[in-house]
């Protein structure tokens, strides 16, 4: 049997019962244990089941939808942006994770990462690294965005003021070198600014679709960033439009 079969018959026991353990779903589905947290830990990544401690549970069909629908958009492009991220993180690091698309992607390769805490506001991101004993965990309290997956609110914002991190990983809505940062809507802009002033170095994850297009929220000067990671798709002129205002930018091979 093939992973896509197996993805298919586990997403169907999950989707059946709500919630289950490994052992549960190696019973149900007649295969090994082994098998399953590694089919579970992919399946995850894509975004079609929440892990937990021990198994996984289905996600609300009208929050996958969303979640996923953004995860998939450049997939490819979003994969590279993380796995270089991802190399700016260094054992012992205290990090910001905010909860974009690209972001989420980091998660697979901080698995790899020894000592490091990590606090996010993203659902998918806890769900993801919890059951990985060399990463600790902090997951912000506030309000659930349940289209976001995502906590956000006044409490969120004083949970995260209470904290210094290192380094900040965020997304953005769009990003240029007239407007600096944007976003669609203030709960996105109030939380990355609250990761932003509360981090030593800030890194961007943007995919170059989003570059040079610009949001109706301006909230954060490209001097607020120590770098902005890209794929290699970005336009000249649009790079050296950053350049020139000072940001460092690195596109992923």
């Amino acid at each position: 049997m093939n992973f896509q079969e197996r993805k298919r018959k586990i997403l169907a026991a999950v989707d059946e019962s709500g919630s289950l353990s490994v052992f549960e779903l190696a019973e149900k589905l007649s295969m090994s244990p082994a098998t399953i947290r590694r089919d579970l830990h992919d399946i995850a990544n894509e975004g079609l089941l929440l892990r937990t401690h021990g198994g996984a549970m289905k996600i609300e069909n009208q929050v996958l939808t969303s979640f996923t629908a953004k995860s998939d958009t450049n997939e490819d492009n979003k994969e590279k942006i993380a796995a270089l991220a991802a190399e700016y993180v260094t054992d012992g690091d205290i990090i910001f994770l905010d909860c974009g698309s690209t972001v989420f992607r980091m998660c697979r390769y901080l698995k790899k990462k020894h000592g490091i805490k990590v606090i996010t506001n993203s659902l998918p991101i806890m769900a993801e690294l919890i059951d990985t004993p060399a990463i600790n965990l902090n997951l912000i309290g506030g309000e659930i965005d349940k289209q976001r997956k995502a906590v956000h609110g006044h409490k969120a914002i004083e949970h995260i003021d209470s904290y210094h991190a290192h380094k900040a990983f965020i997304g953005i809505d769009g990003l240029s070198a007239q407007n600096g940062l944007t976003a669609h809507s203030e709960h996105e802009s109030s939380i990355t600014s609250a990761f932003i002033r509360n981090a030593s170095q800030i890194y961007v994850l943007c995919d170059s679709s989003k570059i040079g297009k610009d949001s109706h929220i301006k909230f954060g000067s490209l001097d607020m960033i120590n770098c902005l990671f890209t794929d290699a798709n970005l336009d000249a002129a649009k790079k050296k439009g950053l350049v020139d205002k000072g940001l460092e930018v690195v596109t992923a091979k």
